[in-house]
């Protein structure tokens, strides 16, 4: 199979947009699609690297780059790209990891909150370079080891907040608890840290119920691939 005809040369470098579907890594993604270039090409592809270009939490979907070859020299350049995410926060309960991956442990009220006070919280705090602490469910490294690794275990652990860019965040609804926004935001950016901040500036709690990544840089997802599109190209 000539898969230069679909793709170009893994080894000199390729570029590979996917849209993640909901409750896969993005090392998951790496991992199917690297497997497909090793065993499913001539033996000249096999041990080209591959990897992605920003992570991609398993309970959102959307895009993901992947960089092949001399490619993966240029993730750095490719993550420092501005991100832009459509989410669903659900007001007025929260979870340990900001998201659908545990259960709700607390709940809260939101009789308070209109579509008035939404926009003005947002205005006033969450614009321009704010400080965020990552999720304790989340990649960061602590002494070498995952955060989610401590956390899953039961174990305390604190978290140093970050500098990050809210470049954009707009209110696309407000429905009875349920609030959905578009954030345009720098590299680092945690979506479940700022859905946990926004509920609490609103005096309540909150949580990711559904994030989905449509734009890093210069790559929107609408050109990238499903895995079932990616895997018929081998066929």
């Amino acid at each position: 199979m000539d898969f230069t005809t679909k793709f170009g040369d893994f080894r000199a470098g390729e570029i590979i947009l996917i849209d993640k579907p909901l409750d896969l890594t993005s090392f998951g993604i790496v991992k199917k699609v690297r497997w497909h270039i090793w065993n499913c090409l001539d033996k000249q592809y096999k041990k080209v690297k591959v990897g992605h270009a920003g992570t991609l939490d398993p309970k959102a979907t959307g895009l993901v780059i992947l960089c092949t070859g001399k490619f993966t020299k240029r993730i750095e350049e490719f993550q420092a790209g501005i991100k832009e995410y459509y989410a669903t926060i659900k007001l007025g309960a929260t979870t340990p990891s900001f998201d659908l991956e545990t259960e709700e442990d607390e709940q809260y009220e939101t009789s308070h909150i209109t579509s008035e006070l939404v926009k003005e919280v947002i205005e006033n705090q969450f614009l321009g370079e704010i400080d965020q602490t990552p999720p304790i469910y989340s990649a960061v490294k602590v002494k070498g080891v995952r955060a989610f690794t401590y956390a899953r275990k039961g174990e305390e652990l604190e978290l140093k907040s970050r500098k990050i860019t809210i470049h954009e965040l707009d209110v696309i609804r407000l429905e009875g608890n349920m609030l959905e926004v578009r954030v345009l935001c720098s590299k680092g950016t945690y979506i479940r840290s700022l859905a946990r901040d926004i509920a609490i500036a609103l005096n309540s709690g909150g949580y990711l119920t559904a994030l989905r990544r449509t734009r890093i840089g210069d790559f929107k997802v609408e050109d990238a691939l499903s895995l079932e599109e990616y895997e018929k190209l081998f066929q």
